[in-house]
């Protein structure tokens, strides 16, 4: 089989991941849940690497054997994937995401209204946090590409790898693609602050220099999208004063506390009938509370703010877990198995 073959099974099966390993049956993601595809053949050594480099370019290959991993955008068709390949017990092997062949609207994606507010601020931080795979570079996409319908801006993307491709509307979108567009995070993001953008997208907070160069540029009258890998909304506010040195941490957590505007944790969860999975999510604002607390590092106290603070449009993570229950949307036995706090959503179950 060729490698087309199987992104047509991951299409036809609406699989959001092909996982190509081997010794291992092909494999697909499906609502969350891998299924081994045991009508086909077991992947030998060979046959992996000739399927992953089938589709990279000569300086692909040569990144991948020199970092001994690449991330990578393919089109097939109408259709886009993001792929990585990677090494594991010296073969090659590849994770590759089937994404939506448009940019979903925040309706269709079934985000709460509350999220078109977030396109209309003239400059700070939003931030995206959630495991991987749990939709975050689709919400940032939906959210990017209304600016671009809806406001004349200049949007600049930077992405490992570029997912989504914005169409020509009101704005002017650049997006830039690492290792193809621009050498590494670093020289990318420096060079934004030089590009004239009212916008800037960077896929991910990665390190310590990308994290200050992405609060640099929200602090210089630019609006910021951004992701992270952490639990909750608390917790990446944590990560981010973290990653920097003691001496630099109160420097970094005034700098946040005034250019941070919202922190949304996102986790996709199977709906009532195993259908589909929808968002389930928690968002803080930063009010006037929210940025002392910042500034102060008393992040403990940030969970009571949140659940205080639903007039305002903040929601803790368990909150929007009951309101889905209540509406029907996901299953008892979901909701509870989904909570990131279990004690607390208990008490929400039994007052």
């Amino acid at each position: 089989m060729e490698i087309k073959q199987y992104l047509d099974i991951c299409i036809q099966k609406k699989a959001s991941d092909l996982h190509i390993i081997p010794g291992y049956y092909p494999a697909i993601r499906v609502n969350g849940t891998i299924y081994q595809l045991k009508t086909l053949m077991i992947i030998p050594e060979e046959e992996s690497k000739r399927l992953i480099l089938s589709i990279l370019n000569d300086q692909q290959k040569e990144i991948l054997f020199s970092n001994k991993q690449i991330d990578f955008a393919y089109q097939y068709n109408n259709y886009r994937f993001r792929c990585n390949a990677y090494f594991a017990n010296s073969k090659l092997a590849s994770a590759i995401r089937l994404l939506d062949n448009k940019i979903l609207t925040i309706e269709q994606l079934n985000l709460p209204p509350i999220f078109h507010n977030f396109i209309h601020f003239n400059q700070g931080l939003i931030l995206i946090t959630g495991p991987s795979g749990e939709g975050k570079s689709t919400t940032l996409a939906s959210l990017i590409n209304e600016i671009n319908l809806d406001q004349s801006k200049h949007i600049i993307t930077i992405e490992d790898p570029i997912e989504y491709v914005y169409p020509p509307a009101k704005s002017l979108v650049s997006q830039r693609e690492l290792y193809q567009d621009a050498p590494s995070w670093n020289i990318a993001l420096k060079a934004a602050l030089r590009e004239d953008p009212d916008v800037v997208l960077v896929g991910e907070m990665r390190d310590y220099d990308s994290i200050q160069l992405v609060l640099t540029l929200a602090e210089t009258g630019h609006l910021v999208f951004s992701s992270l890998h952490t639990g909750n909304t608390v917790e990446a506010i944590n990560r981010i004063v973290d990653v920097f040195p003691s001496p630099q941490q109160a420097q970094i957590r005034k700098q946040l506390s005034s250019v941070l505007k919202v922190v949304i944790a996102q986790r996709l969860i199977t709906n009532l009938t195993n259908t589909e999975r929808i968002p389930a999510l928690e968002i803080l604002l930063n009010n006037s509370a929210v940025a002392t607390i910042v500034r102060d590092g008393r992040f403990h106290m940030l969970n009571n703010v949140i659940a205080t603070s639903e007039g305002e449009g903040m929601i803790l993570f368990e909150n929007y877990l009951l309101s889905l229950l209540k509406r029907n949307l996901i299953s008892k036995e979901t909701a509870v198995n989904s909570a990131l706090r279990p004690k607390e959503f208990s008490k929400l179950m039994n007052p």
